[in-house]
């Protein structure tokens, strides 16, 4: 007989994570899990190439069941996951990539394959596939005189079915997908550094479009500010996967409130929890410790503080799969 209460993953940690980082871990999970318990509202920030990595199998149940309420990530995040729902089978992995020369880079290269780490990602079938529909959209909203954010543009894209055709995953395993169906509250911080951006940037150039057609950064924080205000009576947690921007933008709302607007009632972040694998050193955000950010305003004292030195791509399952009890 099945039995049916057995949480394996979650038994397994609980059982042999005692100490160090693997104790870091386990104690983040139980602290994320206290914080939603209490009526806190959680950001996960997304950087490094976690939608490439398939985070989506687990992150879009995570979405699902309202145990992520914002999401903060770069534009590479935003778009990878998409990519990865239309365009899966062509993707090709490298497990040798450590040995790769210069000229095996530059073939990868002329086979429009774009490398990242141990998985290339096919030009033809996942950036372009991509553009000939996004611009579409771009482009009606710039006649109907409207604009939008990033994420806004792609989750229009997601439920306007025009992709469907080209789903070669299981809809449940995309993050995006589950995001847009929730219209889940999202800020992506230098989405002009990625694919997409630049494609939209390139038709700037062209005069094919207007640049204000996309929201700004700026109104990505105008937006957070008043998302924040909004929310934060009852504690907003931060977990931040990797560093940069993606996490250094959200974390910057609080003290930015407080400080520049003067609105002092303005509640510190509840909840920190890193996982880099960034070590501690000289001016590097991804490295630098939590309690460095009490000195910039983001945490006080007794926030409860967590900084797990390890992969993301292997940490940051387990927690999840802590939290949905699998």
């Amino acid at each position: 007989m099945i039995n049916t209460n057995s949480k394996p993953i979650s038994e397994f940690i609980e059982k042999y994570f005692l100490h160090f980082n693997a104790a870091s871990l386990v104690d983040a999970a139980k602290e994320y899990e206290t914080q939603l318990e209490k009526g806190s509202k959680m950001l996960v920030s997304l950087a490094g190439a976690m939608s490439t990595a398939e985070i989506g199998k687990i992150f879009a149940e995570m979405i699902r069941q309202e145990k992520v309420h914002i999401v903060s990530c770069t534009g590479a995040n935003l778009e990878e996951d998409i990519m990865n729902l239309v365009a899966h089978s062509h993707y090709k992995r490298v497990p040798n990539y450590r040995d790769l020369t210069a000229q095996d880079e530059w073939d990868l290269l002329l086979k429009g394959l774009n490398r990242v780490t141990d998985t290339c990602i096919p030009e033809d079938e996942a950036f372009r596939r991509l553009q000939k529909h996004i611009f579409k959209i771009w482009q009606d909203a710039e006649e109907n005189e409207e604009r939008f954010f990033p994420h806004e543009f792609m989750y229009k894209l997601l439920l306007s079915g025009v992709l469907e055709e080209y789903y070669e995953i299981d809809l449940k395993d995309s993050w995006m997908y589950a995001a847009a169906q929730k219209n889940l509250p999202m800020v992506v911080p230098g989405w002009e550094d990625s694919t997409m951006g630049n494609i939209f940037a390139s038709y700037v150039l062209k005069g094919e479009l207007k640049a204000a057609t996309m929201k700004s950064g700026i109104e990505y924080m105008t937006f957070l500010a008043e998302w924040y205000t909004e929310n934060s009576k009852d504690g907003i947690g931060f977990f931040q996967i990797g560093g940069g921007i993606a996490g250094d933008f959200p974390i910057c709302v609080v003290p930015m409130l407080y400080q520049d607007m003067e609105r002092e009632d303005t509640p510190f972040w509840s909840y920190f929890c890193q996982i880099s694998d960034s070590t501690t050193s000289y001016g590097s955000y991804s490295g630098a410790v939590p309690n460095e950010k009490i000195t910039w305003g983001k945490l006080d004292i007794d926030t409860p503080k967590y900084i797990i030195e390890s992969d993301a791509t292997i940490v940051a399952p387990l927690i999840f799969a802590y939290l949905l009890n699998m």
